[in-house]
């Protein structure tokens, strides 16, 4: 991909956003060639479910460590503590699209499953329980050794007393790319554990983005994100050749989400077609 080509892809990708309502934000990185293509990359959105990748990572490094072994059994729990004063707060099943976990409650799963359940259906009642494992400023200081300096991971899922005190959990696309890239690369962990975060990223349930408009044949390890006004996509896609490419895709202030879907979904088939010129 040549430089004129790029910087005209760019151009096209900007205007894409401009058509909808929003604040949007995309990270591309070509693995073979190492091209880029930046837009707002450094600009703070609310994190949404994307914070549960770098979960998924800390708890997969614990692993690692052997502080923890991923078959361990834990107890299925609604009961959490708030950041900002201790109180006891619990998730609402209404608000959650991993409900099948729910009727587990009282019961034992593995981690692995708890991971599985976090990332495929973005289960907040497992990340939180996650979280409680590995540490929310674990999580945080093991994002800064990779380099994604603006990641904030201060807390679980729906403790809205933090919510309402303004501690979010937040991140740049320049940060996802940078996470991806190394699960991607196998250089975050050893390549048993990051094949198997791939595996499970592959099995996400959730597609309405990054491959909602790209070829059967080409695959996406990815995790999303979405909360009113917010829809996130972030993720490796592998393409039938053997190439692969990370990509981040981030919206806020959405007046219309579906239309913001759209629109990051035909940026995602930009930037394959763009890949895939003869």
């Amino acid at each position: 991909m040549i430089a004129q080509d790029l910087s005209e892809l760019k151009n096209e990708i900007i205007k894409k956003f401009s058509e909808t309502e929003g604040t949007f934000a995309l990270a591309f990185k070509d693995l073979q060639s190492g091209e880029t293509i930046f837009i707002n990359e450094k600009e703070n959105f609310h994190a949404a479910s994307t914070m549960k990748t770098p979960v998924m990572i800390e708890i997969f490094k614990m692993a690692e460590a052997g502080k923890i072994n991923l078959d361990d059994s834990v107890l299925v729990k609604n009961d959490f503590i708030s950041i900002v004063d201790s109180s006891h707060y619990s998730m609402d099943l209404n608000e959650d699209s991993g409900e099948k976990l729910y009727s587990f409650i009282g019961k034992k799963k593995t981690i692995r499953e708890l991971v599985y359940e976090m990332i495929t259906v973005s289960s907040n009642l497992a990340t939180n329980i996650l979280i409680e494992i590995c540490g929310a400023q674990n999580v945080m200081k093991t994002m800064k050794e990779l380099g994604a300096d603006d990641i904030k991971v201060l807390r679980g899922v729906e403790d809205i007393k933090a919510f309402e005190a303004g501690l979010n959990n937040t991140t740049t696309a320049f940060d996802l790319m940078v996470i991806f890239e190394a699960i991607a690369n196998k250089t975050i962990l050893s390549e048993k554990l990051c094949d198997e975060m791939i595996e499970i990223l592959l099995d996400q349930k959730f597609n309405r983005i990054i491959p909602a408009k790209l070829p059967d044949d080409v695959k996406a390890a990815h995790k999303t994100g979405s909360i009113t006004g917010i829809q996130h996509d972030s993720g490796i896609v592998y393409l039938p050749d053997g190439r692969k490419y990370v990509i981040v895709l981030l919206a806020k202030n959405l007046k219309d989400s579906a239309k913001g879907v759209e629109t990051e979904a035909e940026v995602s088939r930009m930037i394959y077609d763009h890949l895939n010129k003869n």
